[in-house]
């Protein structure tokens, strides 16, 4: 008894546990079923399916909306191309394999045969409705096979891709408007930049000629010139750092990441600032660098933001004051450059509102000059490039400023090459009767430039006012260097510099440009055309008197060349 009833039981459970699980697959059915049904009759994408042969054998509820037909005209009738753009399909079939491209001449075809090589692919093609209404699709293809790996057909699965590509055309028409905006813009910076430069020309250019003149200025005078220059070199800055600001939110400030000498750019500042210092009394402290570590940044741009850095710690230190710059290498990869200052120190609220363009945090009214677009200009361009900035205050003790790059590897030594004769020339005026033209249409450019070449007994100044006349005298005169302006009359500086350097006789003459147009993308556009040169208006005397000599050196030297080759 008890072993039938142990058996029984045994069954009875046996017989519980099939049935369980036959209600487990039988649901699993179901659900799959369910699963293969609300695919096939989705309506939000479509579903083709082709035989081996390529003839659509399924047609979904999804492929009926997207393109018009009934499966009942597609079944067993079309294959896939028809609804295709053949010339995409062909193009894509073509970019496959060019050699399958040519044998099967059905492009759709080609790109199923890719699939049945065992490359599942995704292509934007075209859809052709059942009215010749055209639409973007992004497609499918899925080479279908039984149980010994033969292929029995190709699977389509295909969403229509209008809206995306709407939002495409939308999108690259509002970048179109964008970038033509900001053409606009730097047009107009450029300009702006050129219209205030030209008179700030003049006014520098004489007043630096006065300060230096014989006999000498004035007490009263000299008072007088010291501060024309003030005034003007402190707009110039301004204008500079309006022009830096404006680049930057707009994306068109050039930059050149590379590995550069973390000392030799700190000691290149030192040099520039300590005279700045000297005048107020305040004594500097700078690292000795232990190590020679190399940071991946823009060379020109950490000098620019270091020097407003230590200008402004001397500018807003007090009398007899102490300024203190250190290099800590904080956590790897990173170094911090400080500047500690021993000023009056910030406030919370200062704090917040300090790299706020032209916030001068009540400075306005104060003795020391400045623009309050500095900082703002700094904490852009160390961000640019990578970096971070920030500082710490502390009222009746001073301030710290701080940036961090990012330290690199030591470039490694290029290979030793012949210093061209640029580099050779060294600054040595020559006692010999040379000749310079100068290509200006502005007056006061002119008389400025006048002046200063009549302090150089050695050259004589010829002058052009127009494009067209410049070169004339370039190829009856032969001047040993030009000077041309950028915007002139008739032709414009580049194009006179053109038709010199397509000239043989006037190919080897250094042509030094000479202009207002002074953002960065007009002096690369300057330099990419083929000056000698670049200079920026105003003029800064020096900088235009070793420039022209080193221009004359070079002339001296290709002259020189010219005649050995012409012996030989």
């Amino acid at each position: 008894m008890l072993e039938t009833g142990s058996g029984s039981t045994l069954a009875d459970d046996t017989g519980k546990a099939d049935g369980a699980t036959e209600v487990l697959r039988h649901k699993a059915l179901l659900k799959a079923g369910a699963l293969q049904n609300a695919i096939l009759t989705s309506a939000n994408f479509s579903i083709i399916a082709t035989d081996e042969k390529g003839i659509i054998q399924l047609f979904n509820v999804g492929a009926e909306r997207m393109l018009g037909y009934t499966a009942a005209e597609v079944v067993n009738r079309i294959r896939p191309s028809a609804i295709h753009d053949r010339q995409e399909v062909a193009a894509r079939a073509q970019a496959w394999s060019r050699e399958l491209a040519t044998r099967i001449t059905a492009g759709f075809e080609a790109l199923a045969y890719k699939a049945s090589r065992g490359v599942e692919d995704i292509y934007e093609l075209t859809y052709i409705r059942k009215n010749g209404g055209r639409f973007p699709a992004i497609i499918s293809i899925t080479a279908l096979r039984d149980d010994y790996g033969e292929i029995i057909g190709y699977l389509l699965i295909g969403t229509d891709n209008s809206v995306r590509k709407q939002v495409e055309l939308d999108l690259n028409k509002a970048m179109a408007v964008a970038e033509k905006a900001n053409l606009a813009k730097s047009d107009f910076l450029s300009s702006m930049s050129h219209e205030m430069r030209t008179p700030l020309s003049a006014i520098l250019g004489f007043a630096q000629l006065m300060e230096s003149g014989s006999p000498s200025p004035t007490p009263a005078q000299k008072r007088s010139i010291d501060q024309i220059l003030k005034a003007g070199w402190y707009l110039l800055e301004l204008i500079n750092e309006i022009l830096d600001l404006a680049l930057i939110e707009s994306g068109k400030l050039p930059l050149s990441l590379e590995p550069i000498s973390l000392p030799e750019v700190v000691h290149e500042c030192q040099a520039m600032i300590e005279p700045q210092a000297q005048k107020r009394d305040i004594r500097m402290t700078f690292p000795q660098f232990e190590l020679p570590y190399f940071v991946k940044a823009d060379r020109t741009r950490v000098k620019q933001v270091l020097i407003n850095l230590l200008s402004n710690a001397v500018k807003y230190n007090k009398v007899g004051g102490t300024v203190v710059v250190d290099c800590i290498a904080r956590t790897p990869g990173r170094i911090r450059i400080c500047v500690k200052d021993t000023g009056e120190g910030l406030t919370p609220d200062k704090l917040a509102q300090l790299f706020q363009p032209f916030n001068r945090l009540g400075k306005e009214t104060g003795v020391d000059e400045g623009t309050g677009i500095g900082l703002t200009v700094s904490k852009r361009l160390v961000e640019l490039m990578k970096g971070e900035i920030g500082v710490e205050s502390t009222i009746g003790v001073g301030s710290v400023f701080w940036i961090e790059l990012n330290l690199t590897a030591e470039p490694q030594p290029a290979a030793a090459a012949e210093p061209a004769a640029v580099a050779k020339a060294q600054v040595q005026p020559d006692q010999q009767l040379r000749t310079l033209l100068y290509v200006e249409d502005n007056p006061a450019n002119l008389m400025l430039v006048e002046d200063l070449i009549a302090r150089r007994p050695d050259l004589r100044l010829l002058s052009a006012a127009d494009g067209n006349i410049g070169i004339e005298f370039a190829r009856a005169y032969l001047p040993e260097v030009i000077l041309m302006d950028i915007n002139l009359p008739g032709i414009s500086g580049i194009q006179a510099l053109k038709i010199l350097r397509a000239d043989p006789a006037t190919a080897h003459i250094p042509v030094i440009a000479l202009s207002a147009n002074a953002i960065p993308r007009d002096v690369k556009k300057g330099l990419e055309a083929g000056f000698f040169r670049y200079l920026t208006k105003p003029i800064k005397v020096n900088e235009f008197m070793d420039t022209l000599d080193v221009a004359l050196k070079f002339a001296k030297t290709e002259s020189a060349r010219a005649s050995k080759e012409n012996i030989a």
